[in-house]
């Protein structure tokens, strides 16, 4: 029972870790704006990157992959040594073997949803790609460095970051199927693959029509209800 309750505290505390507001508070503390009025209306690095500069977006997007990796750290070690902690029947390594990949699934999905769908900022926020290639990196690194590979080929051949995350993801999803992963790591990468994919839905529009601004230039403004 002790295992259950730290799980759920557990993804609690994930949520609220992908919930920090990494880009928001930058153009808060920088210059004094709402970055959500701005470039994409994004919270994400790419969107730092036109409207703050190279550096600070730099700092979020190492900010908001570490806020990955600590939801699947905390999830895989913490949880499971807070319940023998306190549970008067420590669970066995059989049963952590058995459970602990969901609470880690069930951690990732709940990280990727708080970066997207900030509490501090009306349920607003970003793509997730960047929070999403930090707890691939953590779960499985081989996954991580399959599509954090992908995204740097696509992005050097086109210069469309949209498109280079979304290809990434797609790598991950079938990365994560081919090597020899427990099932709550294959729906965690699949759930959140489409998740972030979902995510750039507007983009996918602009890339189909031809007109998704590439790596340094300034696009048309899209509206702030298509990129929440």
């Amino acid at each position: 029972m002790a295992f259950w309750i730290t799980s759920a505290v557990g993804v609690v505390i994930a949520y609220l870790l992908g919930s920090a507001p990494t880009g928001y508070l930058a153009g808060k503390l920088l210059r004094g704006i709402d970055i959500r009025e701005h470039g994409s209306k994004s919270t994400g690095a790419t969107n730092v990157l036109r409207t703050l500069g190279k550096w600070p977006a730099l700092a979020v997007l190492i900010v908001d992959v570490l806020k990955g990796v600590a939801a699947i750290i905390m999830a895989r070690s913490f949880c499971p040594w807070l319940a023998a902690k306190f549970s008067a029947t420590p669970p066995t390594a059989l049963d952590l073997q058995a459970w602990v990949p969901w609470t880690v699934g069930l951690a990732g999905i709940a990280v990727l949803l708080g970066h997207g769908r900030s509490i501090w900022l009306n349920f607003t926020g970003g793509k997730s790609a960047a929070t999403g290639l930090g707890v691939l990196l953590a779960m499985s690194w081989p996954v991580g460095l399959g599509a954090a590979t992908t995204f740097g080929i696509v992005l050097a051949s086109t210069r469309i970051v949209s498109l280079s995350s979304i290809l990434a993801a797609l790598t991950a999803i079938v990365l994560v199927c081919v090597f020899d992963h427990p099932l709550p790591y294959q729906l965690l990468v699949i759930a959140g693959g489409l998740y972030v994919i979902v995510r750039h839905r507007a983009n996918i529009g602009r890339l189909l029509a031809g007109t998704e601004p590439r790596l340094g230039q300034t696009g048309p403004e899209p509206k702030a209800e298509a990129q929440a």
